[in-house]
């Protein structure tokens, strides 16, 4: 049986595609056997609208509600929307996060983050490197060498729409220059967090 939802501390994460634009040497894809040994995240189908709302439930018992997965969220740009709307019609004291990989105006060939304003507090993005070289040996993005750049354009416009904004990159040892990927956040004036490398368990 799929898991579309699963808690972490007071969080509710919604796992809504598999699929990505990048391919992470790092990811927690790779890992054999369910999520944090409990969560079947590998799924059957893409969950509906309808399907992701009865799974999250009452939304008022969570701090937060993440969109994330086995993939790239923002894939399913318009689930989201939905989802979201649904959410803050319920109520506007939790906080709704997308942690992406920062690929999506690319992917769509447009901008979407207008189209998150109102509907979205908080978005995390995967920058995990310190220039196009290292992510590209890491990420190994669909589309090329122009990613990285795109990446760090999709984070300065994302501060135009959404109150929340962190870039975030994967405590990878020896492959990663932490302080350099941490300036970058700094010089685009959105807050910044070192991920924990998956073991054994995640730590959101």
């Amino acid at each position: 049986m799929q898991d579309i939802a699963y808690k972490l501390g007071n969080s509710l994460y919604l796992n809504i595609t598999n699929r990505c634009t990048n391919e992470c040497s790092f990811c927690i894809r790779s890992k054999p056997g369910n999520f944090n040994e409990k969560y079947n995240l590998w799924l059957d189908s893409e969950p509906t609208t309808e399907e992701i709302v009865q799974a999250i439930g009452d939304p008022r018992q969570y701090e937060q509600i993440v969109f994330c997965g086995y993939g790239e969220p923002l894939i399913r740009l318009e689930i989201i929307k939905e989802v979201a709307a649904e959410i803050k019609a319920k109520t506007n004291q939790v906080k709704i996060r997308i942690d992406t990989n920062g690929h999506a105006n690319l992917f769509w060939g447009r901008n979407i983050l207008p189209e998150l304003k109102g509907l979205i507090d908080f978005v995390s993005i995967s920058l995990n490197a310190q220039n196009a070289e290292t992510y590209n040996k890491l990420c190994n993005p669909m589309g090329g060498k122009k990613v990285f750049d795109a990446v760090v354009d999709f984070i300065k416009e994302a501060k135009k729409h959404i109150p929340q904004v962190e870039a975030s990159v994967v405590g990878l040892p020896g492959a990663i220059d932490i302080e350099k990927t941490k300036k970058i956040a700094e010089d685009l004036g959105v807050s910044f967090r070192k991920r924990p490398y998956y073991e054994e368990q995640y730590v959101p």
